[in-house]
């Protein structure tokens, strides 16, 4: 060995010299190879690991062969350390490697003995589980240091039980290997260990159960996640566990980043920053370079505070290492280039005197040592003549954290409103009439306010005046003030939405303009202010089917088949969060009528798929699957079940307050049993599955129904069953349904269910849809419905008289046009087939032009005045309003649309519009 670089290596190591005089065989065996002058590569350590260990069945023979390699890489390390040979960088890679290596080698070597005696543990759906180890902290980021203890959680796919002789279930089986995990790596023996095990960072801590099934994890980090426990997930990391640990570690990304820039953060990081200048002060431990002012800390929580804050919305701050995300606060602007220069140098600064310190006698401190000799160790190591210039150096480097730390986050306050609070409240008072005032004086002077926790009353009048100043800057303050009065009170107890609204300008502002247009936007945040994380986080685009049906399979395939509640409060959150965005993106961004349509349908379409799949899987594991009509087992990927859509769903024409007309169909044979042990006949299962769709869709919770149902467009309407077979079905379309059924079939479509049976409807539609009909017939059945509905649902003589129209019943409305576009396809279908293809109202008037049987003058013109009465009825429905609208205002349209009634139906319908 080089005399000078071991002269320096013993040196900077008492620890060192232990190692030498321990395994000096070893270590010039080792230092020959390379001379201690090379870096170690991931696959490199793993080698030493597997030649060290390979072989070896007697548990203490392992244990001292693992240790005594730590050893020599130890040794080998403090030596490129101390002859800088290394960088901080490499030598902390390396040391994460080492530690991953280890892990992964106990797991192993400890689950042998626990298959023996238990059997491999199987989940309930089959699959073998692995135990999913995550490194938190230093060896999560692979930062880990010379002498670092490892932060790890246990955690396991999902619930099951052993298959060996002697039976327990996943979760001990789990909880065993993982002690037995750590046991191997920490025990100390006449050889050391290998490293310190802590886990204290899983859920609930210290007296927890060791290992955690993913979807208690999700749970946890949903209802129990704090905010440090976000600063601490910054850094996990999978070290074993395959896809389900990745899926794993997926699903805790959006607990950690929130998707929009997360404004709450500040809050939460100023008390932390608070709590850890406190801490300093308390402990006096100046003298720690990573806990104290100006320390290693300080650093990682600078960077830390900024991904919490925009890691969601900036991709590229979401890396775990600290340098690496400095980098990157550099070069998206939220630190200048001086600043991420003073902190990289702090920080490599740091983390070499760090590895120095520990060297010494391989201890995990970071406390400067205060015995003359060791001092002396530290500045001969680390190439200073005196320990007053090391001081100097310290304290210049960590003068420059201190001065990040304490501008990370100003003290001062929320910045207050451009203009006086006094000056806001005159303005307030000054477009307020009385009882708009009596209803502000009674909400800061009632019971409610008087309840509140003192930090809840500070953060309502901190938020108060930014309320006031957008309020005054919008069309109606007034009214976006008194919509918003409610949606105040509802969430003053959850004052982490008073702070988003505080620090988020923007927000603020188009709450307030929301509130201005729509009370059934504010009435929804009001009843569910859950839905505001959404709505503060909106970039108002329209949702993407694809997005959808993504975010919905996410969130229920981690929930268990029994745990009914929570999946009916997603089914529920995913509906009301995402109507909410169309809305936003309707009223703000102004999307057009045909897309706000689409995107409504495609909630609905997706919300009644995954129900439909909830339903089916419910009820096939309590009784097992049926056969179809074909013999064929109806598994969960061949259903023989379709969820026909109506209606609004049907046209694919959706608006906000819309229900579903749905009904269902069979394709199963209703006499044979199913494979279950609770047999029962494949009629029965079919009718379950409905009943269990239509009690997860519309069950009232705490957060109201998914969507309202109606079922009676079913055969025999409501004296029908709820569930009809294909077969029936079509008998009852041919032989026994009137022409309004008929009629409303022109609006169906098979939205969910097993694809070929969707088929097999779609071809049966078109046949119902292409018989050969007398027009004269047709016109008849179809004025005679329309007038029933007009007698029964329009505007009353009176209101006529008083000028008022019902933008969808009376004549000339919406039911005018939709009555018209079915008659097209009935009367005409038969020598037209392709009229019978589209479900929607649109696209069937434009395929009556094609098919030249409307003029395309006329078809435009229904088109255009459709299009304009539907845009008024979302209008409409978002502010809360009736249909009743003003018939002078919409003369020219009802015009336009009775003349053409008045030509395809009823040559009368001209002389009643006249009439009113």
């Amino acid at each position: 060995m080089n005399a000078e670089q071991l002269q320096k290596t013993l040196r900077a190591s008492q620890y060192a010299e232990q190692v030498l005089s321990l395994h000096q065989n070893f270590l010039e065996q080792d230092y020959a190879v390379d001379q201690f002058q090379c870096s170690l590569s991931t696959e490199k350590i793993q080698q030493y690991l597997h030649e060290n260990l390979m072989d070896l069945t007697d548990e203490l023979q392992w244990m001292k062969a693992i240790r005594v390699l730590r050893a020599r890489l130890m040794f080998r390390w403090i030596w490129q350390d101390a002859n800088q040979l290394t960088n901080v960088v490499t030598l902390t890679r390396e040391l994460s490697d080492f530690a991953d290596a280890c892990i992964n080698a106990a797991k192993n070597f400890a689950r042998i003995p626990l298959i023996a005696k238990y059997g491999e543990p199987v989940s309930y759906s089959g699959k073998v589980q692995d135990l999913i180890v995550i490194a938190m902290g230093k060896l999560g980021a692979q930062e880990l240091n010379l002498s670092s203890d490892i932060d790890l959680i246990f955690a396991f796919d999902e619930q099951g039980e052993t298959n060996g002789r002697k039976c327990i279930d996943v979760q001990q089986f789990c909880i065993l290997w993982g002690q037995k995990l750590i046991y191997l790596l920490e025990h100390i023996t006449a050889d050391g260990f290998v490293f310190r095990v802590d886990m204290r960072l899983r859920p609930w801590g210290d007296g927890s159960a060791l290992a955690i099934s993913h979807v208690a994890l999700e749970k946890y980090l949903s209802q129990h996640g704090r905010e440090w426990e976000r600063y601490a997930w910054i850094k996990a990391r999978i070290v074993s566990g395959g896809k389900e640990g990745d899926d794993l570690l997926d699903m805790t990304r959006p607990f950690v980043f929130r998707k929009y820039v997360d404004y709450t953060a500040f809050e939460a990081m100023r008390d932390m920053k608070a709590m850890i200048e406190r801490e300093v002060a308390r402990r006096n431990i100046s003298d720690d370079i990573k806990l104290g002012a100006g320390g290693i800390r300080e650093v990682e929580f600078i960077v830390q505070v900024f991904q919490l804050i925009y890691g969601g919305s900036k991709l590229e701050l979401q890396d775990r290492q600290c340098l690496v995300s400095l980098q990157h606060l550099g070069e998206v602007g939220l630190l200048d280039a001086q600043a991420v220069l003073d902190l990289e140098d702090a920080y490599l600064f740091l983390r070499r005197l760090e590895h120095a310190i520990q060297a010494l006698n391989d201890q995990q401190t970071q406390s400067l040592p205060t015995e003359p000799e060791l001092r002396q160790r530290i500045i001969d190591t680390l190439g200073f003549e005196s320990w007053q210039q090391f001081i100097d150096v310290l304290n210049e480097k960590r003068s420059k954290v201190i001065y990040q730390f304490e501008h990370l986050i100003k003290e001062k306050g929320y910045d207050s409103p451009a203009e006086s609070f006094s000056q806001l409240e005159q303005q307030l008072e000054d477009v307020l009439d009385e009882n708009a005032k009596n209803l502000i004086h009674e909400f800061w002077y009632g019971h409610a306010i008087k309840k509140l926790p003192a930090k809840a009353v500070q953060r309502l009048k901190e938020f108060w005046p930014h309320l006031i100043e957008a309020v005054l800057q919008s069309d109606s303050p007034q009214v976006a003030l008194m919509r918003l009065m409610p949606l105040v009170e509802s969430v003053m107890r959850r004052t982490v939405y008073l702070v988003m609204l505080i620090e988020s300008k923007g927000a603020l502002q188009r709450l307030v303009k929301m509130a201005t247009v729509s009370p059934w936007i504010c009435e929804e945040l009001t009843h569910y202010p859950v839905l505001l994380d959404e709505f503060l986080s909106m970039d108002f685009e329209l949702p993407k089917r694809k997005d959808l049906e993504d975010s919905l399979r996410q969130q229920l395939l981690r929930i268990e088949i029994d745990q009914v509640e929570d999946q009916m409060r997603v089914l529920r959150l995913f509906k009301k969060s995402n109507v909410l965005t169309v809305a936003a993106s309707d009223v703000l961004a102004e999307s057009p009528l045909m897309k706000v349509s689409d995107a409504l349908t495609d909630i609905a379409e997706v919300s009644v798929i995954a129900t439909l799949n909830l339903a089916y899987q419910m009820v096939a594991k309590r009784h097992g699957y049926p056969l179809d009509a074909d013999g064929q087992r109806c598994s969960l990927d061949h259903i023989a079940f379709t969820v026909i859509g109506y209606g609004k769903v049907g046209g694919i024409e959706l608006g906000y307050g819309s229900d579903l007309d749905l009904v269902f169909i069979h394709y199963m044979d209703e006499q044979a049993d199913t494979d279950g042990q609770k047999a029962i006949s494949g009629f029965e299962f079919a009718m379950r599955v409905a009943q269990k769709f239509m009690s997860l869709m519309t069950t009232q919770t705490l957060d109201g129904r998914v969507y309202e149902i109606d079922t009676r467009l079913r055969p025999s309407g409501e004296a029908g069953l709820l569930v009809t077979s294909l077969k029936a079905f079509e008998q009852y379309q041919l032989k026994s349904a009137w022409v309004w059924e008929h009629q409303a079939i022109v609006r169906a479509r098979s939205i969910a269910g097993e694809s070929s049976l969707r088929t097999k409807f779609e071809e049966l539609r078109c046949r119902i849809l292409t018989l050969p009909r007398e027009e004269e017939m047709v016109r008849q059945e179809v004025l005679k419905m329309r007038q029933k509905m007009k007698d029964h649902l329009g505007s009353s003589k009176e209101q006529k008289k008083d000028g008022i129209f019902h933008l969808k019943q009376d004549a000339g409305g919406i039911v005018d046009i939709e009555f018209m576009a079915q008659y097209a396809v009935l009367a005409w279908s038969g020598t037209n087939k392709d009229l019978a293809h589209f479900s929607d109202n649109v696209r069937i008037l434009e395929d009556a032009a094609k098919a030249g049987c409307l003029s395309s003058e006329d078809a435009s013109a229904l088109i255009q005045a459709y299009l304009r009465e539907r845009a008024e009825s979302h209008r409409l429905a978002l502010a809360n309003h009736n249909m009743q609208v003003s018939a002078t205002d919409w003369h020219d349209t009802r015009e336009i649309v009775c003349k053409l009634w008045q030509r395809l139906i009823d040559p009368t319908a001209i002389f009643a519009l006249e009439s009113e």
